[in-house]
């Protein structure tokens, strides 16, 4: 037998009885270390552009400040509140603003500096890549379902060396929509070709991606990293990315 006639084989063996054939990651906060990476990003620009001479003497709290606002301008952007670009900068204004710096100017060059250098950084969660090689040798498709900026998305998976492993990069720009709403899950089962009942989500959200794909009819593994109690029961919760190999 030729060595491709075998994979082709092996192959076959592997995914025979399956329950699942299309295994969908979110990326930021489950593969890939979004707060590790954001943070080491906001540091350098905090000291290059020299916000110490603005009074802003302590990163640590200008951090935690940034992250208070971020992550209540993201559940307005989930919620269709407010438009993308007003997220982008107006994380920073009303960072800046809660230290009486009230500099337009400033918040929106920290907004596009900020996003311009994020998506070079490299840092994922352990066991990211492994467990990614382990599940495409087993014959699952992998894809992504980000609510994250495309460009911004894209880049993350080439410089952290993910692109490789995704068959399909579901994004809420290209499918006009935002988890947890069911459009974009409906659009990425168009995209993929699969089926809610052999489809499986893994993620750290539970409202974007555990309620979402809940209402997409699709089974979830809740991957909680911070080990928080969850206010709704997923189909699997796993604490470490290598926990996959007991599911799947």
């Amino acid at each position: 037998m030729s060595q491709t006639l075998y994979f082709c084989s092996s192959l076959r063996k592997l995914t025979k009885g399956m329950k699942y054939k299309h295994l969908f990651f979110d990326l930021d906060h489950t593969l890939w270390d979004f707060e590790a990476n954001a943070k080491l990003t906001l540091e350098e620009l905090f000291h290059e552009l020299n916000l110490e001479s603005r009074g802003i003497d302590n990163f640590e709290k200008f951090y935690s400040t940034y992250i208070y606002h971020n992550e209540r301008l993201w559940e307005r952007y989930r919620k269709g509140f407010i438009k993308r670009e007003e997220l982008r900068w107006k994380r920073m204004w009303l960072t800046l603003v809660d230290y009486k710096v009230g500099d337009e100017a400033l918040a929106r060059s920290l907004g596009n500096k900020f996003l311009d250098n994020l998506p070079s950084r490299t840092l994922l969660f352990p066991y990211a890549i492994e467990i990614l090689q382990w599940l495409r040798d087993r014959g699952y498709e992998l894809h992504l379902i980000t609510n994250g900026f495309e460009f911004t998305q894209y880049s993350k998976l080439k410089y952290s060396g993910l692109d490789k492993f995704f068959t399909e990069v579901i994004t809420s720009e290209a499918s006009n929509s935002l988890k947890p709403n069911k459009e974009i899950f409906e659009y990425a089962f168009q995209k993929t070709g699969a089926t809610p009942s052999e489809s499986l989500m893994l993620g750290d959200d539970i409202e974007a991606d555990i309620i979402g794909a809940q209402k997409a009819g699709m089974d979830q593994v809740y991957v909680n990293h911070k080990n928080i109690n969850p206010p709704v029961i997923p189909t699997y919760t796993i604490h470490t990315l290598k926990e996959l190999e007991q599911i799947l």
